[in-house]
């Protein structure tokens, strides 16, 4: 059951009537929970608006202003449902949150950063994860894995590295480090040592193009002009792993990526082994989910993963994705439907949307 704290009381937002009682109080704490919209005037605002309340007959209840504008209603031009109401004074509680977050030994519990926020538990948890994309749970785990590849990339001990990060046993950071760190920390911190990276390089129509993978499958699909600075990228991602030319199976997944990129008809079928923060995979997984010939702005993208401002983010993690073709962000493409940039390059991604659009 969801709930908003006031004071020693509850108010449970769950179903509609609930929802009504929120709006006939005008609950502050109701505010990013959900919009409302009056059938006879064709408008929706927020549960706070200081607009004279409709009958209960005429007022229908949405999760969010899309929902509502979907539906045919227009925004409130008392109460603007559809800016930020909060500002500069809610972001700068969430980046005083996540420096809290980042200077604390062990993650601080939601009750306390809400207070710091000055705001009620289920409303901090929402606006954290509406700011930043992820949960605070989330960012704290991102920011201790981030603090271990750290410590270990400067020579720490592994067992130097858990403990500055903040974990407070050895176990439960060995449960997750392949997770973490895609490898042991051992073979982290000595550079990829001991772990062995298969690969194969290749030519197709669009340039050179370099497939890598490890144990747990592809880990880069790489496009260039030149083969060898393909390679150079891949030994200085590993400097210390044993580098192979891949097996009779890898040259069957090497032969598949160079047939999607001359008929992205067949499609990419392949084992991955992806990398990146949480707000990038939930990118990657959003990306892959566009069809073979369709595109989707990187507003879209952001509104997909419940994070409507957060275009240029989504761009960013396009842009970190070392898996070409197999996460598609060469179909993500500008509001107006323009082409912007590409990590391989806008004529590489053009020439791959003229493929796909055409088979």
């Amino acid at each position: 059951m969801t709930a908003t704290m006031i004071g020693s009381s509850s108010v449970d937002l769950c179903n509609d009537q609930q929802k009504w009682q929120a709006l006939l109080s005008r609950d502050p704490d109701a505010e990013g929970c959900f919009v409302y919209a009056v059938r006879t005037t064709g408008i929706y605002c927020r549960p706070t608006c200081s607009a004279r309340l409709a009958r209960r007959k005429n007022v229908q209840f949405h999760s969010n202003c899309d929902d509502a504008e979907r539906a045919g209603f227009r925004a409130c031009k008392r109460c603007l449902p559809n800016q930020s109401k909060f500002g500069n004074r809610s972001d700068a509680a969430i980046i005083a949150a996540c420096r809290m977050i980042e200077a604390s030994e062990e993650m601080p519990t939601l009750e306390t950063l809400a207070s710091h926020a000055g705001v009620s538990r289920f409303h901090f948890h929402r606006l954290f994860k509406k700011t930043t994309g992820v949960t605070p749970k989330a960012y704290a785990a991102a920011h201790q894995a981030r603090r271990v590849r750290e410590e270990l990339a400067q020579g720490s001990s592994v067992t130097d590295a858990i403990y500055d990060a903040g974990f407070n046993s050895s176990s439960r950071f060995y449960e997750k480090s392949a997770k973490v760190l895609g490898m042991t920390p051992t073979e982290f911190r000595t550079g990829g040592s001991g772990q062995t990276i298969e690969f194969a390089v290749g030519i197709c129509s669009l340039g050179a193009i370099l497939v890598a993978a490890s144990q747990k499958g592809i880990c880069a699909i790489l496009l260039g002009n030149e083969p060898d600075m393909l390679v150079r990228n891949i030994q200085d991602h590993f400097p210390k792993a044993v580098l192979r030319a891949g097996d009779a199976r890898f040259e069957q997944w090497m032969a598949k990526v160079i047939g999607f990129v001359e008929a992205p008809q067949l499609g990419l079928e392949l084992p991955l082994d992806i990398r990146g923060t949480a707000f990038q995979q939930r990118v990657w997984k959003a990306l892959s989910e566009i069809p073979v010939g369709s595109t989707m702005s990187y507003a879209k993208i952001a509104a997909k993963i419940d994070q409507p401002n957060a275009a240029r983010a989504v761009a960013r993690a396009c842009a970190a994705n070392s898996l070409a073709l197999a996460i598609p962000c060469h179909r993500v493409v500008r509001t107006d439907g323009g082409l912007s940039g590409y990590r391989w390059g806008v004529e590489r991604k053009s020439a791959l949307l003229n493929r796909e659009m055409t088979a």
